[in-house]
């Protein structure tokens, strides 16, 4: 099986892969949303990560990076870079890409196959109507910091694997399956003020936040959402880093004026989903995190 065949057979879905550009047509009302994320193995997914895990947090990745926008997923574009072809390999990232693909409706269409160490990058493409995107740069001093979900689960069991230990299954979960909060980031687009998803670490993504819009904030360790097994692992460790630095949480962090906190009590309820107001944005620079005993290093990638 040659590139072409290897294309033909798994990602050609019947939706116009075959030249050198995608040539897709948009509305003058709308606006674009773009990002791009690459994967490389033994440092985003342990090597021995089964091929659906990898499609599914390859794109997940986008897809998340779409809702801190508000973004409706439209299409996006697939670089996979190989050792061999094997086949058997092949079907499962393939089935497992084009089953979350279909869900939340977003497209495949072109892309590149190359040979060397695992990576897949994927290029993702979203649409909203012009002047809506939720930006880094618009928080506000007195806005209320908001978290999705639960942070640190992905980092624990990232650090469980690295020691040798066995993670529970719903940690393994997170760290392989994030789900991207498209619904949630979509809601968010008349009541937020600013959005980020965490990927890297709360504590440099929100630090993102605050260069962007020239501002501080002021957080509390114990308002962190927190799941049974990382709140067990922080009180017998009293290590914050965890939730505060781990990365790959994937959830959404957003600031919302006192005059939209409502809606986010509607939001909560609508989207079954949990929302915590971990502290507040400060005309003063710079991010103080209060309970917090040490320095967190958030994932760096050089």
């Amino acid at each position: 099986m040659d590139e072409f065949g290897l294309i033909k057979q798994y990602f050609d879905w019947g939706q116009g892969i075959g030249d050198d550009c995608a040539l897709l047509s948009i509305d003058s009302d709308k606006q674009l949303a773009t990002t791009v994320d690459t994967l490389i193995a033994g440092v985003h997914f342990p090597t021995n990560t089964s091929a659906e895990d990898i499609a599914y947090k390859a794109l997940a990745v986008n897809l998340s990076d779409l809702a801190a926008m508000g973004a409706s997923p439209l299409y996006f574009t697939l670089a996979l870079t190989l050792p061999s072809i094997d086949q058997h390999w092949l079907e499962g990232f393939s089935d497992s890409l084009k089953t979350l693909a279909k869900a939340y409706n977003i497209a495949l269409v072109g892309g590149d196959t190359t040979k060397g160490a695992l990576s897949i990058t994927i290029n993702a493409t979203g649409v909203m109507k012009k002047n809506q995107a939720l930006l880094r740069s618009g928080a506000q001093a007195g806005d209320s910091i908001f978290i999705s979900n639960t942070l640190g689960d992905a980092a624990l069991a990232w650090q469980q694997i690295q020691n040798q230990q066995i993670p529970s299954s719903a940690s393994v979960k997170q760290l392989n399956r994030p789900e991207p909060q498209i619904k949630l980031g979509q809601s968010l687009l008349t009541v937020a003020h600013s959005c980020i998803d965490v990927s890297d670490g709360l504590e440099q993504d929100l630090s993102h936040i605050l260069a962007q819009s020239n501002l501080g904030a002021s957080i509390d360790v114990e308002a962190l959402p927190l799941s049974n097994e990382v709140a067990q692992y922080i009180a017998q460790t009293k290590d914050w880093c965890i939730a505060l630095a781990g990365g790959d949480d994937y959830e959404l962090c957003f600031t919302v004026p006192e005059s939209k906190i409502n809606h986010i009590q509607s939001i909560k309820k609508d989207l079954d989903i949990k929302l915590t107001k971990i502290g507040t944005i400060t005309k003063k620079t710079g991010l103080k995190i209060q309970g917090l005993q040490k320095d967190c290093q958030s994932y760096q990638h050089f």
